[in-house]
């Protein structure tokens, strides 16, 4: 369940509820019974492991293509277009 952040209007404290996205969006601040809005958040995930971005964007220079495992064989792989 995604985890949604608020602010009261009149304390302006800021808490997080844990909601389904079927579920109201809250009205009234646990604190002072104050009317609130819903914050906006940066979203939290990184990219974990091996994978393309690791593997192809993560390390080297800007200008340089990652290398095809199979030699440059695959349909519209950029090293088979060079080749």
């Amino acid at each position: 369940m995604p985890i949604y952040e608020y602010e009261c209007n009149a304390c302006h404290h800021n808490f997080e509820l844990r909601q389904k996205f079927s579920d109201e969006p809250a009205k009234t601040c646990p604190s002072c019974g104050g009317e609130v809005k819903k914050l906006i958040s940066s979203a939290a995930f990184s990219l974990k492991g091996g994978g393309w971005y690791s593997e192809g964007y993560s390390t080297g220079s800007k200008n340089e293509a990652p290398t095809c495992p199979s030699g440059g064989s695959c349909a519209g792989c950029p090293s088979a277009a060079a080749a």
